[in-house]
């Protein structure tokens, strides 16, 4: 029977096995499912497989630099506790180091990765922390900047992580605390766009769009000429970059300014030049849909058991 990629997703997405390990069960057991679960089972790779299937929206999000690799990660488990585990914290930092210093092309990559200080794939590492901690865990994502000089900021002992990068001619420390406070920016108000040039005409005809439905909506505007009326929009746009895009965002620190005027007024202060290049932002469990509890049935459910 033909094993297919989608074989090998489903059963690493059912056991948390790595990816090569699937395929190998499933080249065992003539691509049967269920067989290649026992299959690793009994060969002692799926024993966190019962805890997979569990939400993991909490964790923690980390934002780092390691031989000057700027490295964001996130790395999810079930309750706010195990996120602030010191076992855990330990395995998010190593997952962190291993992709700073083996620069692992994606996520399915990453995994089959040897983690960082021991000849076990960050899979297995993985389930180890599963069977320690008795929670689901999953890394999640990662970002990896190994140029320029990144500055990165954990907001709330993990509940954000930024992670800001810069060309520049000045040191790490020089600049270290512009891109503190731009990473505190980004953190706060978690802006859309870096910059205005980023927003596709698609983004910028919706908004537009918008804009001329209100006035067509308010009574003062409604009588105008449509054309004064997109002249008018289209003025207005520049509010919708001040809130929408990072660099002309008002500055928090100081609103005379925007951001990309700070930075480049910090620079000059310096002696030197900063461009912002790029950033990330990760926020633990953010877009995962967390499993509501509902006590009531819970009690009812057991009664009935």
């Amino acid at each position: 029977m033909a094993i297919t990629a989608a074989d090998v997703k489903n059963l690493r997405e059912m056991t948390g096995v790595g990816m090569m390990d699937c395929k190998k069960a499933l080249a065992a057991t003539d691509g049967d499912i269920e067989k290649a679960v026992e299959w690793l089972r009994e060969k002692g790779m799926a024993a966190s497989a019962k805890k997979a299937g569990r939400i993991a929206a909490e964790g923690m999000a980390l934002a780092t630099v390691i031989d000057g690799v700027g490295v964001a990660v996130e790395v999810n488990a079930e309750t706010d506790f195990v996120g602030k585990n010191e076992k855990f914290v330990d395995f998010v930092k190593g997952v962190a180091a291993t992709v700073a210093k083996q620069n692992p092309a994606d996520l399915d990559a990453l995994m089959e990765c040897k983690y960082e200080g021991t000849d076990l794939s960050v899979t297995q590492q993985q389930q180890e922390m599963v069977l320690v901690i008795g929670e689901n865990i999953k890394v999640r994502r990662f970002v990896r900047f190994s140029e320029g000089v990144s500055v990165p900021y954990v907001h709330a002992g993990g509940k954000i992580g930024v992670l800001v990068n810069f060309k520049t001619d000045l040191s790490a420390e020089k600049v270290e605390n512009v891109g503190k406070d731009v990473a505190m920016q980004i953190a706060a108000l978690n802006p859309r766009f870096w910059d205005k040039t980023q927003v596709s005409q698609d983004v910028l005809d919706e908004e537009k769009k918008i804009l001329v439905a209100q006035m067509a909506n308010d009574p003062k505007m409604a009588s105008k000429p449509d054309a004064v009326k997109e002249k008018i929009a289209s003025g207005k746009l520049n509010k919708f970059y001040q809130e929408n895009c990072l660099l002309q965002q008002e500055f928090v620190k100081d609103s005379s300014m925007s951001v990309e005027k700070y930075i480049a007024s910090s620079a000059k202060a310096l002696g030197g030049s900063i461009e912002f290049t790029s950033a990330v932002r990760f926020e633990k469990g953010e877009g995962i849909e967390k499993k509501q509890e509902n006590f009531a049935d819970e009690i009812a459910s057991m009664v009935k058991g």
